[in-house]
Parts: structure tokens; C-alpha cells; sequence
């Protein structure tokens, strides 16, 4: 699970990288017809890989395959 996760952060890291790489080098196009430039098809590639990265992660919470190991409540 924890290459799982750690596969999805590089993942998310490299949309990233080349979303940035598409907006830079990116020339304006002058056609009416709309179409999706490839720094969107990246954003959204990121967003799946993030929707689907949450999901696995409170699927295996609740399996029990992960467990929550942060600091423990104390009264007040």
C-alpha cells in the first residue's frame, strides 16, 4: 500500500510538471473550434489520480489494511 501511495504522489508530481511544461510552451491558437490544449488533459489526469488516490485510501481504513496512527485526543 505504501508504494501505492508513494506511485501516486510521483504521479500527481508529473501531471504537474507537465501541465506547467504545456502552459509555458503553449501558443495561443486562433481557430473558433474549441479543443481541450493538452495542459487541461493533464489537470484533469491529476484530479483522477487524486480522486482515486482518496478513495483507496478510505477503502483500506475501512478493510483495515491501514491504520490511523496520529496524535491521541486528550481531554481538556
Amino acid at each position: 500500500m505504501t508504494l501505492f501511495i508513494a506511485l501516486a504522489f510521483l504521479g500527481i508530481l508529473a501531471s504537474l510538471a507537465a501541465a506547467l511544461f504545456f502552459m509555458v510552451r503553449d501558443k495561443p491558437d486562433n481557430e473558433d473550434a474549441p479543443k481541450a490544449s493538452p495542459m487541461a488533459k493533464a489537470l484533469a489526469f491529476r484530479i483522477g489520480i487524486s480522486v482515486v488516490l482518496f478513495i483507496s485510501i478510505l477503502v483500506s481504513w475501512k478493510m483495515g489494511w491501514i491504520q490511523p496512527s496520529g496524535i491521541p485526543l486528550r481531554p481538556i
